[in-house]
């Protein structure tokens, strides 16, 4: 194949909450007098992370969590329960202050590998887009990075009605970008929300692994972003 357009998923793969979900996750609790350590919080997030397609069938939402305030709030105050439920700790309240902590932009930093390698991608020649579910602000919070200028297209959730796993997603970047799928590739660290409906456009994947979850993946795989350019010249 020849590539020519590069996507790139949003959470978990440019940018993550900071300094990282568990410290802030239990910072927060603690604000609220609920003591908690980072390694009870990771437990807890490996125990539910894979399951997240369930927990959106599960929280019962009219539509998907990004593509209203309403529906956000829905979602994630539904899985932060769970999460608190996990650790022994009833209080909607708590799960309230989570969503607001985690809806804010300034909780949130992108990776350290990520503008060299968008640097590296682009002098390279290839193009860079997103796709992404995200709320709306996400737009925002990547200008306020100094990287959303370098992605053309750039297709949020929140912002196009459509949410992935549904391929429709992929199918409307490669439109916007007037691209064939089969030049593209997308780098997404979800199994199930990146790669099999990226390959259902027709769109070859690559997983980003950074904290090893699926060694055996039969997927393209990375652990960090700078190790994506070698593997495209290869392909």
């Amino acid at each position: 194949m020849t590539v020519e357009m590069v996507f790139f998923d949003a959470g978990g793969t440019i940018l993550d909450p900071h300094p990282s979900f568990p410290e802030l996750f239990a910072r927060t609790c603690a604000a609220q007098g609920y003591g908690m350590t980072e390694t009870e919080v990771s437990q807890v997030q490996e125990k539910l992370a894979p399951h997240l397609v369930e927990l959106l069938d599960e929280a019962d939402l009219p539509h998907g969590p990004t593509l209203s305030p309403e529906a956000s709030r829905k979602f994630w105050t539904f899985t932060y329960t769970r999460f608190l439920g996990e650790l022994g700790i009833e209080d909607e309240a708590m799960a309230n202050k989570l969503y607001e902590t985690f809806s804010a932009s300034e909780s949130y930093r992108l990776y350290d590998d990520v503008k060299p390698t968008l640097d590296a991608i682009e002098a390279a020649g290839f193009r860079l887009g997103l796709i992404s579910n995200f709320d709306s602000w996400l737009e925002e919070m990547l200008l306020e990075m100094e990287v959303g200028h370098v992605f053309e297209p750039a297709i949020i959730s929140g912002l196009e009605g459509i949410e992935k796993p549904d391929p429709a997603i992929y199918v409307l970047a490669v439109e916007r970008a007037g691209v064939d799928p089969g030049n593209c590739v997308h780098i997404g660290d979800s199994p199930a929300m990146d790669m099999e409906p990226a390959i259902a456009a027709g769109i070859t994947p690559v997983l980003i692994d950074r904290t090893d979850r699926y060694p055996d993946s039969r997927y393209s795989r990375v652990r960090k972003l700078d190790e994506l350019l070698p593997l495209l010249s290869e392909m």
